[in-house]
């Protein structure tokens, strides 16, 4: 095909993501927690970059705090900006699997259409849904921001789990409960999954 008639004449010169994979010695991944708020997705994540960068494999969180202050500063919690939201983490989660990065996104993500436009995005061949499928009542207890608590009082709205819905995944690669497994179980059982996947 002549540059004249290919729309992204670019990619032809471009490395593959097998060349980048070959380098890094290891394959992409995208590994997608899902839960309540509180429930330990971002606990979790932490601990498992950690434990795979000891491991000696390059791996990058996105969650709520580097998202919602950068690339998505100008979103709000209406459903089009909150679908708009999970879009935009997508898009930039394949450019780092593509790179053949571990990535691991911790996002409440509370419908499976968001979650499944969000594989579609990645590849779903690429794409671990997590599911920490801690209690409501558990999360609440916790709740170290206070944010049940505004909820409750109606002073936030559309608060998943108290005034907005959250659908449990229906068939998730991992489900992970973190008021009956400790973080170290809840690790290992995620490097049970993710290891034979990306080739270390």
């Amino acid at each position: 095909m002549t540059e004249t008639n290919h729309i992204y004449p670019i990619f032809d010169r471009m490395l593959t993501r097998a060349d980048k994979e070959e380098l890094l010695g290891q394959r992409g991944a995208m590994i997608w927690f899902t839960g309540l708020s509180g429930s330990g997705k971002s606990t979790i994540a932490i601990a498992l970059e950690r434990e795979l960068h000891q491991r000696g494999i390059l791996c990058r969180i996105l969650d709520g705090d580097n998202i919602r202050s950068g690339i998505n500063n100008n979103l709000g919690f209406t459903e089009a900006d909150r679908i708009e939201n999970i879009r935009r983490i997508a898009e930039v989660s394949k450019l780092f699997v593509d790179t053949g990065i571990v990535t691991i996104a911790a996002f409440i993500s509370p419908s499976n259409d968001i979650r499944r436009m969000a594989a579609d995005i990645i590849g779903q061949e690429d794409f671990l849904e997590v599911y920490v499928s801690t209690p409501l009542e558990e999360c609440e207890r916790r709740d170290v921001k206070g944010l049940y608590a505004k909820a409750r009082r109606g002073e936030i709205k559309n608060f998943t789990g108290i005034s907005a819905p959250f659908e449990a995944p229906a068939h998730p690669a991992l489900t992970l409960d973190t008021s009956v497994l400790t973080l170290e179980e809840s690790v290992n059982k995620l490097l049970a999954l993710i290891l034979p996947r990306i080739g270390k």
